[in-house]
């Protein structure tokens, strides 16, 4: 792990701050501490270090939204996110970080182009949000995803939001699905070797700025209305899209 200076340190702490925000709502900021934390530990640190603090992260969010959602969502998805993770597993030795970058930034691009159809054709719409295939397609592209770059979480928001689900309800079928989906990559990352002594003690100084995200984030996301969270999650989502493709 690279030593920080300070103004490296409060770049690491804004970074996990966003990873506690994400879990409570406001998805595609987690975009940010992908960027920074990439570019303060190098790509493959990244990954080990984001992993346990996404994980300390879920264990609170899932208590304080566990009295919405439901399990039932988080099992459709299971299967097709279990082939993503072990996909992405796969590819991570025969792709350079810029190829997978724009794989992921393709599969968020598709969902916020599905998302947006809803205006021009809301049957067509409907019916594909519901259908076998968009759930096997979410479920692959996020698992993917949060393998290489730890960056699902705009792909699984925009599906749960394409079936109409409401906002704290959505919220609380995310905190299931990504507890059980990190928990899982826990072996898979064990076996890359990116999980060290030295990054557990680096998530240790940044586990209260998580915190202060997700408890800070369930209060925030509480005043925003329905319609302009679903636009937040389109914009986050359309941002992170373009900057993974094209940066």
């Amino acid at each position: 792990m690279p030593h920080l200076s300070p103004a490296g340190y409060a770049l690491a702490v804004l970074a996990a701050l966003c990873i506690g925000l994400s879990k409570s709502g406001f998805s595609g900021i987690s975009l940010v501490s992908v960027v920074l934390f990439a570019e303060l530990y190098e790509a493959k640190n990244s990954v080990g270090l984001a992993l346990p603090l996404l994980i300390a992260a879920d264990l609170m969010a899932y208590p304080a939204f566990r009295k919405h959602g439901s399990w039932k969502p988080v099992w459709g998805l299971l299967l097709p996110t279990l082939a993503g993770l072990l996909i992405g597993c796969l590819v991570l030795h025969y792709m350079d970080d810029r190829q997978l970058r724009r794989a992921i930034g393709v599969s968020i691009l598709v969902m916020v182009a599905v998302q947006s159809s809803r205006r021009l054709s809301p049957e067509i719409y409907d019916r594909w949000a519901h259908s076998r295939g968009c759930g096997t397609f979410a479920g692959l592209a996020g698992g993917f995803s949060t393998m290489l770059a730890n960056a699902a979480g705009p792909v699984i928001q925009l599906y749960l939001l394409a079936r109409r689900i409401p906002k704290m309800e959505l919220i609380g079928t995310g905190a299931r699905f990504f507890l059980l989906v990190n928990l899982i990559k826990v072996p898979l990352n064990a076996q890359l070797a990116t999980i060290t002594r030295e990054s557990l003690l680096e998530n240790a100084k940044l586990v209260p700025a998580v915190a202060a995200g997700v408890f800070g984030g369930r209060y925030l996301i509480k005043l925003v209305p329905q319609r302009v969270f679903e636009w937040m999650i389109v914009g986050f989502s359309l941002i992170a899209g373009i900057r993974l493709l094209f940066w």
